[in-house]
């Protein structure tokens, strides 16, 4: 089976990974509705750790970077099925249903949805589709579908109105100390300055005065003396660089060399 297959492209995935652990860092643009279907899910924002076994149901805020890791657990597959719920659509929902936020959303911005009958039900209707693919279904039916799910999310949890229909661009954060946080992450500088509000431009600016050189200088510099700390604790070079933002482990080797003048592994001596 293919992985994941797009139900309804942009809109409803699903997800299948048969017996391989899988590690993903994502930039994840929209609010999120995921159904683990079975095996196990791992969720790691900057501020945030979240884990999901079969039946769970996570909300996943927009504007995040995060870290994924799918695994398969003994005698389970796999699976999930996830509903992404694009700001375009969410605001046609609040205005058919005349839907007003008055006050911004305070809590966490992941939120494990407690067990609904109501909801798990809407999940299974969208089984269908995924075993009958030839069955192709149409734009109209699937934004249907995702409006469902949006009422019957309310319905549960009437407080995530103010989750769901924030529509506010993201404030000019603290560039600092969300970068100390998400330095790890491997995403182009364009996502790092979206997420602390910033144009580009803007972002380089600020940069530069806060940390005295240019950003991708800086992620360079700081992931390779968290890698030098890692190894000091007897750390493998395998199973640090793609946790520091490196693409791959030889070019965290040359990388490495180049500035400590010793490879990851005679540092790790």
């Amino acid at each position: 089976m293919i992985n994941p297959t797009e139900i309804l492209p942009g809109v409803i995935f699903y997800s299948y990974l048969s017996s391989q652990r899988k590690d993903k860092i994502c930039f994840l643009e929209h609010n999120t509705l995921v159904l683990q279907v079975s095996g196990r899910f791992d969720f790691e924002s900057a501020n945030q750790k979240v884990t999901m076994h079969k039946g769970e149901m996570l909300l996943i805020g927009k504007n995040q970077l995060a870290q994924l890791t799918k695994t398969p657990l003994q005698g389970e597959d796999y699976q999930t099925i996830v509903i992404c719920l694009d700001n375009d659509l969410l605001r046609n929902i609040a205005l058919e249903e005349q839907i007003e936020v008055k006050q911004k959303y305070v809590g966490p911005r992941n939120v494990l949805i407690p067990a609904n009958p109501f909801l798990h039900g809407y999940f299974q209707s969208v089984i269908p589709y995924i075993q009958n693919p030839a069955e192709s279904i149409t734009t109209e039916m699937g934004i249907l579908k995702v409006k469902e799910g949006v009422k019957l999310l309310l319905h549960a949890m009437p407080q995530l109105c103010t989750f769901l229909f924030d529509f506010s661009e993201p404030h000019k954060i603290d560039l600092e100390k969300f970068m100390q946080y998400n330095f790890h992450f491997n995403v182009p500088v364009e996502k790092f300055a979206q997420l602390t509000g910033r144009s580009l431009a803007a972002f380089k600016r600020d940069f530069q005065k806060i940390f005295g050189m240019a950003p991708r200088h800086w992620l360079q510099e700081k992931r390779l003396a968290e890698a030098r700390h890692l190894l000091e604790k007897h750390k493998k070079p395998s199973a640090i660089y793609l946790d520091l933002g490196f693409e791959s482990l030889s070019h965290f080797s040359s990388s490495f060399k180049k500035k400590f003048g010793k490879s990851p592994t005679e540092w790790a001596i």
